[in-house]
């Protein structure tokens, strides 16, 4: 038991020192797994938020987000940039589960593309995708306290 709690204690500084050969670029979904090796939360600001939800289809809300970029159904996030940066990459974590429009289950990364008129303070706005049916899967957390932390930064656009 003792040498198999010495080996995984040593995995973390394995998996680190073989990181530092890597280029420097930004690895949110390797943070993620780090964290959980080490027993960490990705690390970065964090902020307590109340969430709303919206839509294509819906009055003033068009394909393109604040960037140029196509908005991306359970992806897309707007904020306040005076509180998060534009091209902020987030962690929800009561969003991990959800059910994606293809069906997957949600790995809880949004990417902060997009700005709101009522966007304000610790406000965020959720892109759910095509028509007020695509909220249902959002609507099982509680969207006034949603906990997102930053966990790096995208260029260009968002995946989609």
């Amino acid at each position: 038991m003792r040498r198999r709690l010495a080996a995984l204690a040593m995995l973390p500084a394995l998996l680190l020192s073989s990181g530092a050969q890597a280029a420097s670029t930004s690895d949110p979904v390797g943070d993620l797994i780090m964290s959980v090796v080490t027993g960490a939360l990705p690390s970065g600001p964090g902020w307590n938020l109340k969430a709303t939800l919206y839509h294509a289809g819906a009055r003033g809300v068009g394909a393109l987000d604040s960037l140029g970029c196509k908005v991306v159904a359970m992806r897309t996030v707007a904020v306040d940039r005076r509180l998060i940066a534009a091209r902020s990459v987030l962690f929800i974590k009561e969003t991990v589960g959800l059910k994606m429009p293809d069906g997957t289950a949600h790995d809880g990364y949004w990417y902060a593309s997009d700005i709101g008129s009522a966007i304000k303070g610790p406000r965020i706005d959720l892109f759910t995708g095509a028509g007020a049916g695509s909220m249902g899967p959002a609507r099982a957390i509680n969207l006034d306290k949603l906990t997102a932390v930053k966990v790096g930064d995208f260029k260009g656009c968002p995946p989609g």
